[in-house]
Protein backbone atom coordinates (compact mmCIF):
# COMPACT_ATOMS: atom_id res chain seq x y z
CA UNK A 1 0.00 0.00 0.00
CA UNK A 2 1.02 3.40 -1.08
CA UNK A 3 0.17 7.11 -1.18
CA UNK A 4 -2.15 8.99 1.14
CA UNK A 5 -4.35 6.69 2.83
CA UNK A 6 -7.72 7.25 4.07
CA UNK A 7 -7.95 5.26 7.14
CA UNK A 8 -4.39 4.29 7.54
CA UNK A 9 -3.79 2.27 10.77
CA UNK A 10 -7.44 2.68 11.95
CA UNK A 11 -8.63 -0.75 13.59
CA UNK A 12 -11.83 -1.31 12.61
CA UNK A 13 -14.23 -3.91 13.88
CA UNK A 14 -16.68 -5.08 11.32
CA UNK A 15 -19.98 -7.28 12.14
CA UNK A 16 -21.15 -10.22 9.69
CA UNK A 17 -18.30 -9.74 8.18
CA UNK A 18 -18.25 -13.53 6.41
CA UNK A 19 -20.07 -12.23 3.49
CA UNK A 20 -22.39 -9.73 1.25
CA UNK A 21 -21.94 -6.28 2.68
CA UNK A 22 -19.86 -7.16 5.68
CA UNK A 23 -16.86 -8.43 3.07
CA UNK A 24 -16.87 -5.84 1.26
CA UNK A 25 -16.65 -3.11 3.96
CA UNK A 26 -14.00 -5.20 5.04
CA UNK A 27 -12.08 -5.30 1.43
CA UNK A 28 -12.64 -1.35 1.02
CA UNK A 29 -11.23 0.05 4.71
CA UNK A 30 -8.54 -2.43 4.51
CA UNK A 31 -7.63 -0.86 0.96
CA UNK A 32 -7.59 2.31 2.46
CA UNK A 33 -4.86 1.16 5.12
CA UNK A 34 -7.64 0.04 8.02
CA UNK A 35 -6.19 -2.82 10.48
CA UNK A 36 -9.58 -5.07 9.81
CA UNK A 37 -10.94 -7.29 12.68
CA UNK A 38 -13.52 -9.34 10.98
CA UNK A 39 -16.50 -11.02 12.96
CA UNK A 40 -19.12 -13.48 12.09
CA UNK A 41 -20.71 -16.56 13.57
CA UNK A 42 -18.91 -19.58 14.61
CA UNK A 43 -20.31 -21.86 11.77
CA UNK A 44 -17.71 -23.66 9.85
CA UNK A 45 -18.49 -22.12 6.41
CA UNK A 46 -18.32 -18.44 8.41
CA UNK A 47 -15.50 -19.37 9.51
CA UNK A 48 -13.67 -21.03 6.06
CA UNK A 49 -15.12 -16.86 4.37
CA UNK A 50 -13.46 -14.95 7.23
CA UNK A 51 -10.32 -16.82 6.90
CA UNK A 52 -10.29 -16.40 2.80
CA UNK A 53 -10.68 -12.63 3.52
CA UNK A 54 -8.16 -11.84 6.08
CA UNK A 55 -6.23 -13.71 3.99
CA UNK A 56 -6.44 -11.76 0.78
CA UNK A 57 -6.09 -8.36 2.51
CA UNK A 58 -3.06 -9.89 4.01
CA UNK A 59 -1.71 -11.20 1.13
CA UNK A 60 -2.35 -7.50 -0.32
CA UNK A 61 -0.23 -5.84 2.17
CA UNK A 62 -2.80 -4.79 4.39
CA UNK A 63 -3.45 -6.32 8.06
CA UNK A 64 -6.49 -8.18 9.18
CA UNK A 65 -7.67 -10.66 11.80
CA UNK A 66 -11.03 -12.27 12.21
CA UNK A 67 -12.86 -14.24 15.04
CA UNK A 68 -16.39 -15.75 15.69
CA UNK A 69 -18.99 -15.29 17.87
CA UNK A 70 -22.34 -14.86 17.79
CA UNK A 71 -23.14 -11.46 18.85
CA UNK A 72 -26.41 -12.33 21.19
CA UNK A 73 -23.59 -13.45 23.27
CA UNK A 74 -22.53 -10.56 24.87
CA UNK A 75 -19.96 -12.63 26.54
CA UNK A 76 -18.23 -14.68 23.64
CA UNK A 77 -18.52 -11.06 21.55
CA UNK A 78 -16.59 -9.42 24.22
CA UNK A 79 -13.71 -12.21 24.63
CA UNK A 80 -13.21 -12.01 20.83
CA UNK A 81 -12.99 -8.06 20.51
CA UNK A 82 -10.78 -8.17 23.28
CA UNK A 83 -8.38 -10.94 21.94
CA UNK A 84 -9.20 -9.72 17.91
CA UNK A 85 -8.20 -5.83 18.94
CA UNK A 86 -5.14 -7.24 20.78
CA UNK A 87 -3.81 -9.05 17.76
CA UNK A 88 -4.11 -6.19 15.35
CA UNK A 89 -2.37 -3.64 17.72
CA UNK A 90 0.97 -5.84 18.39
CA UNK A 91 2.40 -2.58 16.54
CA UNK A 92 1.21 0.29 17.29
CA UNK A 93 2.62 1.39 20.27
CA UNK A 94 0.11 2.10 22.55
CA UNK A 95 -2.59 -0.45 24.36
CA UNK A 96 -5.32 -2.27 22.11
CA UNK A 97 -8.09 0.22 20.45
CA UNK A 98 -10.68 0.66 18.15
CA UNK A 99 -11.13 3.03 15.87
CA UNK A 100 -13.88 2.01 14.48
CA UNK A 101 -16.92 -0.01 14.76
CA UNK A 102 -19.10 -0.83 11.45
CA UNK A 103 -22.14 -3.09 12.96
CA UNK A 104 -23.67 -5.00 9.86
CA UNK A 105 -24.55 -8.34 10.82
CA UNK A 106 -28.64 -8.86 10.20
CA UNK A 107 -31.18 -11.27 8.88
CA UNK A 108 -33.53 -10.19 7.12
CA UNK A 109 -36.99 -12.11 6.67
CA UNK A 110 -40.79 -11.24 5.00
CA UNK A 111 -42.98 -13.59 7.03
CA UNK A 112 -46.03 -11.21 6.21
CA UNK A 113 -48.79 -8.69 7.44
CA UNK A 114 -47.26 -8.28 11.42
CA UNK A 115 -50.32 -10.18 13.17
CA UNK A 116 -48.93 -13.54 11.09
CA UNK A 117 -45.23 -12.63 12.42
CA UNK A 118 -44.70 -16.29 14.12
CA UNK A 119 -42.63 -15.76 17.16
CA UNK A 120 -39.54 -16.84 16.50
CA UNK A 121 -39.33 -14.87 13.63
CA UNK A 122 -40.11 -11.64 15.35
CA UNK A 123 -37.64 -12.32 18.40
CA UNK A 124 -34.73 -13.30 15.93
CA UNK A 125 -34.73 -9.90 14.51
CA UNK A 126 -34.97 -8.32 17.25
CA UNK A 127 -32.27 -10.51 18.90
CA UNK A 128 -29.75 -9.86 16.14
CA UNK A 129 -30.76 -6.75 14.67
CA UNK A 130 -31.04 -4.55 17.31
CA UNK A 131 -29.95 -6.64 20.31
CA UNK A 132 -26.72 -7.87 18.66
CA UNK A 133 -25.89 -4.18 17.71
CA UNK A 134 -26.12 -3.34 21.75
CA UNK A 135 -23.87 -5.82 22.60
CA UNK A 136 -21.26 -4.94 19.80
CA UNK A 137 -20.87 -1.25 21.32
CA UNK A 138 -20.82 -3.52 24.44
CA UNK A 139 -18.28 -5.36 23.42
CA UNK A 140 -16.13 -2.71 22.05
CA UNK A 141 -16.86 0.23 24.10
CA UNK A 142 -13.71 -0.55 26.79
CA UNK A 143 -11.54 -0.41 23.04
CA UNK A 144 -12.81 2.78 21.77
CA UNK A 145 -10.43 5.55 22.00
CA UNK A 146 -11.55 9.41 21.86
CA UNK A 147 -12.42 9.86 18.56
CA UNK A 148 -13.39 6.88 17.28
CA UNK A 149 -16.56 6.26 15.10
CA UNK A 150 -19.34 4.28 15.35
CA UNK A 151 -21.34 3.10 11.83
CA UNK A 152 -24.61 1.38 12.24
CA UNK A 153 -26.10 -0.33 9.17
CA UNK A 154 -29.61 0.11 9.46
CA UNK A 155 -31.69 0.05 6.05
CA UNK A 156 -34.41 1.91 4.21
CA UNK A 157 -36.27 -0.14 6.11
CA UNK A 158 -35.22 2.22 9.30
CA UNK A 159 -36.63 4.67 7.93
CA UNK A 160 -40.13 3.90 6.22
CA UNK A 161 -42.15 0.46 6.57
CA UNK A 162 -42.18 -2.09 4.91
CA UNK A 163 -45.10 -4.21 3.79
CA UNK A 164 -44.64 -7.89 5.12
CA UNK A 165 -41.81 -7.40 7.14
CA UNK A 166 -42.65 -6.03 10.33
CA UNK A 167 -40.12 -7.38 12.52
CA UNK A 168 -37.15 -6.45 10.86
CA UNK A 169 -38.57 -2.85 10.57
CA UNK A 170 -39.22 -2.36 14.45
CA UNK A 171 -35.18 -4.05 14.88
CA UNK A 172 -33.83 -1.10 12.12
CA UNK A 173 -35.81 1.48 13.19
CA UNK A 174 -35.11 0.87 16.88
CA UNK A 175 -30.92 0.74 15.88
CA UNK A 176 -31.83 4.48 14.74
CA UNK A 177 -32.79 5.59 18.00
CA UNK A 178 -30.30 3.38 19.88
CA UNK A 179 -27.49 5.43 17.63
CA UNK A 180 -28.91 8.75 18.09
CA UNK A 181 -28.63 8.18 21.70
CA UNK A 182 -25.17 6.76 21.45
CA UNK A 183 -24.74 9.93 19.29
CA UNK A 184 -25.21 11.97 22.58
CA UNK A 185 -23.87 9.91 25.35
CA UNK A 186 -20.38 9.25 23.35
CA UNK A 187 -20.14 12.70 21.93
CA UNK A 188 -18.16 14.55 25.03
CA UNK A 189 -15.36 11.79 23.57
CA UNK A 190 -15.29 12.87 20.44
CA UNK A 191 -16.66 9.64 19.46
CA UNK A 192 -19.30 10.38 16.84
CA UNK A 193 -22.42 7.46 15.95
CA UNK A 194 -24.41 7.19 12.42
CA UNK A 195 -26.99 5.00 11.00
CA UNK A 196 -26.58 3.87 7.33
CA UNK A 197 -29.07 3.33 5.42
CA UNK A 198 -28.93 1.15 2.08
CA UNK A 199 -31.99 -0.02 0.10
CA UNK A 200 -31.73 -2.93 -2.18
CA UNK A 201 -27.74 -4.27 -2.23
CA UNK A 202 -27.32 -6.52 -5.01
CA UNK A 203 -26.04 -9.29 -2.11
CA UNK A 204 -27.54 -12.74 -1.56
CA UNK A 205 -30.69 -10.94 0.94
CA UNK A 206 -31.92 -9.61 -2.36
CA UNK A 207 -30.86 -11.49 -5.08
CA UNK A 208 -32.37 -14.72 -3.90
CA UNK A 209 -36.00 -16.94 -5.35
CA UNK A 210 -37.64 -16.13 -2.20
CA UNK A 211 -37.49 -12.69 -2.73
CA UNK A 212 -38.21 -12.62 -6.16
CA UNK A 213 -41.38 -14.54 -5.66
CA UNK A 214 -42.25 -11.91 -3.25
CA UNK A 215 -41.65 -9.27 -6.17
CA UNK A 216 -43.07 -10.39 -8.68
CA UNK A 217 -46.51 -12.60 -7.19
CA UNK A 218 -47.86 -12.35 -10.70
CA UNK A 219 -45.03 -14.87 -11.96
CA UNK A 220 -44.67 -18.51 -11.51
CA UNK A 221 -41.12 -18.51 -11.43
CA UNK A 222 -39.49 -14.93 -11.72
CA UNK A 223 -35.77 -14.70 -12.29
CA UNK A 224 -33.88 -11.89 -11.41
CA UNK A 225 -34.38 -9.72 -14.04
CA UNK A 226 -38.25 -9.56 -13.28
CA UNK A 227 -37.27 -7.66 -9.78
CA UNK A 228 -34.90 -5.89 -10.61
CA UNK A 229 -38.02 -4.18 -13.12
CA UNK A 230 -40.18 -4.14 -9.70
CA UNK A 231 -37.07 -2.62 -7.74
CA UNK A 232 -36.13 -0.12 -10.44
CA UNK A 233 -39.99 1.21 -10.73
CA UNK A 234 -39.16 2.30 -6.50
CA UNK A 235 -36.53 4.26 -6.77
CA UNK A 236 -35.72 7.88 -8.21
CA UNK A 237 -32.34 6.63 -9.91
CA UNK A 238 -33.33 3.84 -13.10
CA UNK A 239 -31.51 1.52 -11.10
CA UNK A 240 -32.44 -1.83 -9.61
CA UNK A 241 -30.42 -1.81 -6.73
CA UNK A 242 -26.97 -0.19 -5.41
CA UNK A 243 -23.44 -2.74 -5.00
CA UNK A 244 -22.31 -3.54 -1.58
CA UNK A 245 -19.17 -1.18 -2.72
CA UNK A 246 -21.28 1.67 -2.70
CA UNK A 247 -22.24 1.46 0.90
CA UNK A 248 -18.71 0.87 1.86
CA UNK A 249 -17.64 3.82 0.20
CA UNK A 250 -19.81 5.56 2.59
CA UNK A 251 -18.88 3.26 5.17
CA UNK A 252 -15.09 4.30 4.65
CA UNK A 253 -16.18 8.21 5.10
CA UNK A 254 -17.98 7.71 7.83
CA UNK A 255 -14.86 5.82 9.99
CA UNK A 256 -12.06 8.09 8.42
CA UNK A 257 -11.18 11.24 9.45
CA UNK A 258 -13.14 13.06 6.78
CA UNK A 259 -16.47 13.06 8.66
CA UNK A 260 -14.87 13.99 12.04
CA UNK A 261 -17.88 16.73 12.65
CA UNK A 262 -21.05 14.60 11.69
CA UNK A 263 -22.48 12.85 13.98
CA UNK A 264 -26.43 11.53 14.95
CA UNK A 265 -26.97 11.28 11.43
CA UNK A 266 -28.83 8.78 8.60
CA UNK A 267 -27.22 8.56 5.24
CA UNK A 268 -29.47 6.56 3.18
CA UNK A 269 -27.85 4.95 -0.02
CA UNK A 270 -30.58 3.90 -1.82
CA UNK A 271 -31.27 4.86 -4.98
CA UNK A 272 -33.73 7.53 -4.33
CA UNK A 273 -35.99 5.11 -2.73
CA UNK A 274 -36.76 7.17 0.37
CA UNK A 275 -36.51 10.57 -1.75
CA UNK A 276 -40.09 9.88 -3.22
Amino acid sequence: MSGALRAEDLVVVVTGAAGGMGESHCRRLAGEGARILALDVGSAGAAGRLAEICDGIIADGGRAAWRTADIRDVTALAAAVADGVADLADDLGDRPRVDGVVVNAGVYETPGPVWEIDDDVWQRSLDVNLTGAWNTVRATEPHLRDGASLVMVSSTAGLKGVRGAGQYVAAKHGLVGLARTLAMELAPRSIRVNTVHPGSVATPMILNDRIYRRLRPDLENPTREDAAETLTARNLLPVPWVEPEDVSNVILFLVSHESRYITGQQLAVDAGLTAQ
